[in-house]
């Protein structure tokens, strides 16, 4: 293996162990893993060359200056927190790879004419406040009011985290740019799913990534004795939590490519011998065509509602994410498609269901993606994992990137 991927995995490998559940690999908002994780990654950017800086939202943030006075920015990057019990490469790949990309141009003596930030997003997965993208959000100028109330399991709400992560202060963070002093964004990250592999290639190009709807949804019923109530008299909510699961399976299964996923229900009271008399469920709903994605939440919503009457229920629903679908910049695409073929002589062209920070950014600047095959497409999982070829494939495809949009650049 070559030395730069050799140390990209290395690099990857180290971070992994860096968690705040010992044995699983689980980096949140503002956790003491992330603090380790932004201590460890600044360290590393040093050690490329970059100066680096941590914003009010625990974004860490890594800079080289361009060798002359007003010359533009481009910004690389991705998440370095974890959904729980994680695998290593989801995120921790786009924030590492420039760094070592960016060393490896150091060593060779090569400067680019353009200003570089590697940014290291601290929340993308949204697993702390149910809501994604608070650290781009923060980044891109984008971070609203109403984001700081979401509140976490323990009832801390956003603004209150990020006050104690700030020493007692946060305010809403302005965007450090101006749109006309960018040249875009650009992100590398696992492809988390199986196309690249069963084309049996090392990278693609995304070319847009599909929208995608994130909230809450209460069921509230009447607890009561689990032996003395009868059946025909139970206002059970989880009863009809479960009905709307599988009313929202039946209907993405049927509705393809959307997808639609129940990933977390809290019950209350939550004892054995009680009838639920409520219950909380995420609901996550996405579909590359925005009014596909909207008519199926329409669906779903109105089914819910239905479920809850039938039953005697109440239902309510709080949206914590609404993401259209986002086409990737036609020009940096392309620039990275010249890329890929010139590396592994192909390039496949692919539209990511997963939502990315690349999202976020579009709003800002133009953005482009590279997909890294891994293994089994498997993703947010202990056993992901991409080849130290392919990794060393994405290094030199992100570095011949670089080099053209140099050149381009001073044309």
């Amino acid at each position: 293996m070559p030395p730069a991927a050799k140390q990209l995995a290395q690099m990857l490998d180290e971070l992994g162990r860096v968690t705040d559940e010992p044995g699983k690999l689980t980096r949140t908002f503002l956790s003491p893993a992330m603090r380790r994780a932004n201590a460890r990654v600044g360290q590393w950017m040093r050690g490329a060359g970059l100066a680096v800086r941590e914003d009010s939202m625990g974004n860490l943030i890594g800079r080289v200056e361009a060798p002359t006075v007003g010359a533009k920015t481009l910004l690389l990057g991705s998440h370095l927190d974890t959904v729980r019990d994680a695998g290593r490469f989801d995120g921790a790949l786009g924030v590492l790879l420039p760094i070592v990309a960016l060393g490896e141009l150091k060593r060779r003596g090569i400067a680019l004419p353009f200003a570089i930030e590697v940014i290291g997003f601290a929340e993308e997965e949204g697993v702390r406040f149910s809501s994604a993208y608070l650290g781009s959000k923060g980044y891109a100028g984008r971070l609203r009011a109403v984001d700081l109330k979401f509140r976490d399991a323990q009832g801390i709400s956003a603004g209150d985290a990020l006050r104690a992560f700030g020493n007692g202060k946060f305010s809403l963070p302005p965007a450090p740019h101006r749109v006309r002093d960018l040249l875009g964004y650009i992100e590398v990250h696992i492809e988390q799913g199986p196309v690249l592999e069963a084309k049996k290639l090392a990278v693609g190009v995304v070319s847009a990534i599909a929208g995608q709807t994130r909230g809450r949804l209460t069921f509230q019923g009447k607890a009561g004795h689990a032996g003395t109530t009868p059946m025909h008299l139970r206002r059970d909510a989880l009863a009809g939590a479960a009905e709307f699961i599988l009313f929202a399976e039946t209907l993405a299964r049927g509705c393809e490519p959307l997808v639609a996923t129940v990933g977390t229900a809290a019950v209350a009271p939550g004892a054995p011998n009680v009838i639920p008399g409520e219950v909380k469920l995420s609901l996550d709903v996405r579909h590359p065509r925005n009014d596909s994605r909207i008519a199926a939440l329409t669906l779903l919503l109105d089914a819910a509602k239905k479920i809850a009457r039938q039953r005697k229920l109440s239902c309510a629903w709080q949206p914590t994410q609404d993401n259209g679908a986002t086409t990737c910049s036609p020009d940096l695409t392309a620039l990275l498609e010249q890329s890929n073929r010139a590396v592994q002589r192909r390039s496949l062209s692919l539209v990511s269901g997963a939502g990315h920070d690349a999202v976020v950014m579009s709003t800002l600047t133009p953005v482009a993606m590279l997909f890294v095959r891994c293994r089994d497409g498997l993703s947010h999982h202990p056993d992901e994992f991409a080849m130290p070829a392919d990794l060393d494939i994405a290094l030199q495809v992100v570095i011949d990137f670089l080099l053209r949009l140099a050149k381009d650049s001073t044309q």
